[in-house]
């Protein structure tokens, strides 16, 4: 089973839920949620979890460790399953003025900057991360993966 469900009160990004289908392994149903804050906001929260005092398009908190690349299973996490027979991964914090000023930045759409904030932070939360150049080769591969199972694309 490899099956996530994006909780979102302002968007449905099910396409990207279904986009990670392949992605991860899992015995179980995986959960996260995806909010929008302002510049201020994303500015504190990036000074308080990563000593950062800096506006930023995207953060993620991630709730598992140790999970990347590996199968995801229900007994390693029995107290993390909610009622509803999920397992929370995490949040993603995505600011929607850095993401419109990008997107202007890159020359590409707001839609494909927001998907790949996105993608980004679920990827994260999914353990993957940039800090070290074969593991950033890593995840935008699977990044780009994502994205290109709708259909989006660099340029």
């Amino acid at each position: 089973m490899d099956k996530l469900y994006i909780y979102c009160e302002e968007l449905d990004f099910s396409a990207v839920a279904e986009a990670f289908s392949g992605e991860f392994s899992s015995d179980v149903p995986l959960s996260a949620e995806v909010i929008f804050v302002g510049a201020e906001e994303i500015r504190e929260l990036n000074l308080k979890h990563r000593g950062k005092d800096s506006v930023t398009d995207v953060l993620s908190f991630p709730t598992l460790e140790g999970i990347r690349g590996k199968e995801i299973k229900k007994a390693d996490f029995p107290f993390d399953v909610d009622e509803d027979g999920t397992l929370f991964i995490g949040s993603v914090a995505v600011c929607e003025q850095r993401a419109r000023e990008q997107a202007e930045e890159y020359g590409h759409g707001y839609g494909r900057e927001l998907h790949y904030l996105v993608v980004h932070g679920l990827c994260h939360l999914l353990g993957y991360d940039h800090e070290e150049e074969d593991d950033r080769r890593e995840m935008r591969a699977k990044e780009e993966r994502i994205l290109g199972k709708m259909g989006i694309t660099r340029g």
